[in-house]
């Protein structure tokens, strides 16, 4: 349910938004700030996958040591329909999803590298930078985050109702949260839940955020 990181005292952190197969994208915003491999850290939001052709590319990201990320709602669906199979209902959804780049990656291996990619995938983290929590989830996280381990796995996966309702009201007991899944059109703050998926897959807009600029 929860991975937690201590503070990287080797160099910094960087959280980014929804990825969809966008793996060149996600290369230049990287080289963009001049991210280190082996000092920095990475924390996505979820969805690697669907959308975008470089699909199995993002998904194998979370097998390196610097990135870390949460389960999407995409893989979730891509989970479900490698499990029921094509013909399925669930294989279906998928398809509508974004799914399609399965069929040149091969359903076997994205079948192989996902079972062994979700158990890197968490359904929430928290990490520690300047003193500070900053905890992450793909949807939407619990009014207090001492209970987070507690929360539905489909709100944290799947919900969007705090957006809908411009909700400011501040998640106790963290700093800040990050999240991604409803996209908007520049990175966007309700309390202290920061919304940072700006659809990279249609707009071409890959957000990526200092962690230290979160807690200002």
């Amino acid at each position: 349910m929860l991975t937690r990181h201590q503070a990287n005292i080797r160099g910094r952190d960087f959280f980014v938004g929804d990825i969809h197969g966008q793996y060149r994208l996600l290369q230049e915003v990287l080289q963009s700030v001049a991210f280190s491999k082996s000092e920095d850290r990475l924390f996505c939001v979820g969805d690697l996958i669907d959308r975008g052709g470089d699909s199995l590319d993002c998904l194998k990201l979370v097998f390196m040591p610097w990135f870390h990320a949460v389960r999407g709602n995409h893989e979730e669906l891509a989970s479900n329909a490698l499990r029921e199979g094509e013909g399925s209902s669930a294989w279906a959804l998928w398809m509508i999803n974004g799914g399609g780049w399965v069929v040149e990656s091969g359903v076997g291996e994205t079948r192989r590298v996902l079972q062994a990619a979700l158990r890197h995938l968490p359904l929430a983290r928290e990490v520690t930078v300047k003193g500070k929590r900053i905890g992450m989830v793909h949807a939407e996280p619990p009014t207090d985050w001492s209970r987070i381990e507690e929360a539905d796995p489909r709100a944290l996966v799947w919900e969007r109702s705090r957006i809908q309702r411009g909700d400011e009201t501040p998640v106790a007991d963290v700093d800040a949260v990050v999240v991604g899944h409803t996209i908007v059109e520049r990175p966007l703050t309700l309390g202290n839940v920061h919304y940072i998926d700006t659809g990279a897959f249609c707009t071409g807009r890959l957000t990526l955020v200092d962690a230290r600029e979160l807690l200002r």
